[in-house]
């Protein structure tokens, strides 16, 4: 059985709190057997949520040293950017540091930040807090445009929904895509989403910029299979590249060849995915130089190389799970 910990902290925010609950939970009942145990912790055993989205004093079972046999540890977000209380950030340095699995939703990125363990690994938090994370934190590569980070045993998500996604990633990694699929199918949320984060960033007012970003956005997506240059994406923007490179990170929270290769490696993820194609093929449809380059850069940014991902993630039909979820019991009329 694993042990998953769920983190709370003074000021969590009670959805956060509840992700790796409903995604683990619900991976248990979905599969032959169940797999996860489950523990809510707080120093103290208690913990108060954040008041703007509907104050709670929680009472826990667990204390800190619950953590000391977790295999998966997940800090939910909270709104308040302070330290954490030291005895947190040492019990989080231990379960790293004995090999347990850590991970972050939402603005739960800065409690690991803090623990120092992102020093020098890429991750995400909310696209509306990268910056100030990049300005506390700047030895961390951040990506504010996708959903999720996985880099080696640490995983952060973006904001809020978003730790749906990373926590249906972490049981398709501990019990596989059939397992996985039907935790989202009971969960109403697809097995893997599309895009990232960016889609969710607040654009300028289209009155602010003479540029029409989305037109150009739509034909990269077009032309994956070409070699796009920088000149020739700011050729179709009708913009000087450095204008290119400013409105690029105003709207998208990247570069336009950052978003280009990530639109590469999903557009290659998909393909691996729902066909047959060699390595070779999937890689010249991308739009990679060659087979090599694909592996590099996919391999970086999924953690996984083509033909294991392929393995993992590949499209299956499932039969009916032989555990299903209770239904709701029925009040009776009087």
């Amino acid at each position: 059985m694993r042990v998953v910990a769920v983190l709370a902290l003074d000021n969590v925010v009670a959805f956060d709190l509840a992700v790796p609950g409903q995604i683990f939970g619900t991976a248990n009942a979905v599969s032959p057997t169940p797999a996860y145990e489950i523990r809510i912790v707080a120093a103290g055993r208690r913990v108060r949520s954040e008041t703007l989205f509907g104050a709670m004093d929680l009472h826990t079972d667990w204390d800190l040293d619950a953590l000391a046999d977790a295999h998966t540890v997940v800090v939910p977000g909270r709104t308040a950017f302070t330290d954490p209380d030291p005895r947190v950030l040492r019990a989080l340095r231990a379960a790293h540091a004995r090999g347990a699995r850590i991970a972050s939703v939402c603005t739960g990125t800065f409690t690991l930040a803090a623990a120092g363990l992102l020093d020098d690994r890429r991750a995400t938090t909310h696209w509306r807090y990268a910056a100030e994370l990049s300005n506390r934190y700047p030895r961390i590569d951040i990506d504010p445009a996708v959903l999720f980070v996985e880099d080696g045993r640490i995983c952060t998500s973006a904001g809020v929904a978003a730790g749906l996604d990373m926590c249906l990633h972490l049981v398709r990694r501990d019990l596989g895509a059939a397992v996985a699929a039907d935790t989202a199918r009971f969960t109403v949320m697809p097995p893997q989403r599309r895009g990232g984060q960016a889609q969710f960033i607040t654009h300028p007012d289209p009155g602010a910029t003479d540029t029409a970003l989305d037109d150009t956005l739509h034909w990269m997506t077009a032309n994956l299979h070409r070699p796009l240059t920088l000149a020739d994406i700011a050729d179709h923007a009708a913009l000087s590249i450095r204008s290119l490179n400013r409105h690029f990170r105003s709207q998208t929270g990247t570069t336009p060849l950052q978003w280009l290769l990530h639109a590469r490696i999903r557009y290659a993820r998909q393909l691996l995915e729902t066909t047959d194609h060699s390595i070779e093929t999937v890689a010249r449809h991308a739009g990679f130089t060659t087979a090599t380059a694909m592996r590099h850069h996919f391999t970086r940014h999924t953690g996984l190389a083509p033909l294991p991902y392929r393995a993992n993630f590949r499209a299956t039909h499932t039969a009916e799970p032989r555990r299903m979820l209770a239904s709701p019991t029925r009040k009776r009329s009087r």
